[in-house]
């Protein structure tokens, strides 16, 4: 695949609890030089990153409800708001998972359109996290269809701090359950090229990686 093609689809992320500024500094200037469709950093970093990259094509993706997502949900629409207000054009939030596995689907359904409904007001994306390995195959597809019915831009695998990550399986199957017209991220444990083109293969047309430029160095020629 085309190098370039690739790192349009890469969300380079940086999430760590522990991550200075320099290495938010670091991560939106490798964003813009080898032109990755967007970051993805912690709210805090938001003004930073808008900083960083102004002028560039390269978005900036902010956390909301992570990563637990068990916050409530004007929590989440607030860091939504704020995020959106400071630079940034994407909302990742984390699904209430608890709510979701006791069958609470409406109280899901309405967390995930109250942010979206801050969020498309504004003209920024969300994506809404699954946490994929916390969950059965039946509601990983019910989280799915939550989150279409809500309104949601994208569904994502993984926060990257549950106990695992992206698989093709599961990509496989979001992307089953959502069809053609919704976007699915895979993130989590992303960090080959190898791992990135079994994503894409799957049907994963955004990839949230802190391994970004290590994969476009190795794609085959």
């Amino acid at each position: 695949m085309d190098p370039q093609a690739v790192a349009s689809l890469i969300d380079h992320t940086l999430l760590k609890p522990d991550a200075p500024r320099e290495a938010v500094i670091r991560l939106c200037r490798e964003a813009r030089e080898f032109g990755f469709g967007a970051v993805c950093v912690n709210p805090y970093w938001t003004g930073l990153a808008a900083q960083e990259l102004a002028g560039s094509d390269v978005k900036i993706a902010v956390v909301a409800g992570f990563p637990l997502g068990a916050n409530e949900t004007r929590t989440k629409v607030f860091e939504s708001s704020c995020a959106i207000g400071e630079g940034a054009s994407e909302i990742d939030m984390v699904i209430n998972v608890g709510a979701l596995v006791c069958g609470d689907t409406d109280a899901v359904q309405r967390d995930i359109a109250e942010v979206v409904r801050t969020a498309h007001i504004n003209g920024a994306i969300v994506k809404v996290i699954l946490e994929t390995a916390l969950l059965t195959d039946a509601q990983k597809k019910q989280a799915c269809n939550l989150a279409q019915r809500a309104g949601a831009d994208f569904v994502k695998t993984s926060t990257g701090f549950g106990p695992g990550g992206a698989t093709a399986a599961d990509v496989t199957l979001m992307r089953a359950a959502v069809g053609p017209g919704m976007g699915v991220k895979a993130s989590g444990g992303i960090r080959t090229w190898e791992d990135c083109h079994a994503m894409i293969a799957a049907g994963a047309n955004r990839i949230g990686t802190s391994s970004g430029v290590a994969i476009l160095s190795a794609i085959p020629a």
